[in-house]
């Protein structure tokens, strides 16, 4: 659950940089640097009051806020160790991001890979042996996939 989670930071981080930035990262050091000085528009919404059916709002953005010190305020790591995966010993997640073309429009796609043999350390090696083989003998990825660089996915494959 614990590396669930973190990859849900990063879901979450990257759909904050594809809404200011237009496109997903590509790597950690751009998503975390792009991370410590973003900052999100806090918005007052309010209903029209020319509107009698109370559907349409008026939005009013009343000030800035860091992303730092919103998704990541309560959170055991900080945003330098986004890309660690947790019970690795440090190894870091794979993370790449490209463009697809999908019935001609152009869709921004980012995948985020931790390998069982990463996260599962110290558990039995048997064991992971043979849930990587069970994964890959029906085609799927051995360990927890965030997105999909050949589909406009932000799921993760434990969804």
């Amino acid at each position: 659950m614990v590396v669930v989670n973190k990859l849900k930071d990063i879901r979450m981080s990257q759909l904050i940089y594809k809404r200011l930035k237009g496109s997903f990262a590509t790597n950690f050091d751009t998503l975390e640097s792009f991370l410590k000085i973003a900052e999100i528009p806090v918005v007052k919404m309010i209903p029209d009051p020319t509107d009698t059916t109370f559907t349409r709002t008026i939005n009013d953005t009343i000030g800035y806020i860091k992303v730092e010190d919103t998704l990541f305020k309560n959170k055991p790591y900080t945003i330098n160790d986004l890309a660690i995966i947790p019970f690795s010993g440090g190894e870091k997640f794979q993370m790449s991001a490209d463009t697809i073309d999908r019935g001609g429009v152009k869709v921004h796609v980012f995948q985020v890979l931790a390998p069982y043999k990463s996260y599962l350390k110290g558990l039995s090696k048997q064991r992971i042996i043979n849930l990587t083989a069970k994964m890959e003998d029906n085609d799927l990825y051995a360990g927890l996939k965030l997105g999909s660089l050949t589909e406009a996915s932000t799921n993760g494959n434990w969804e």
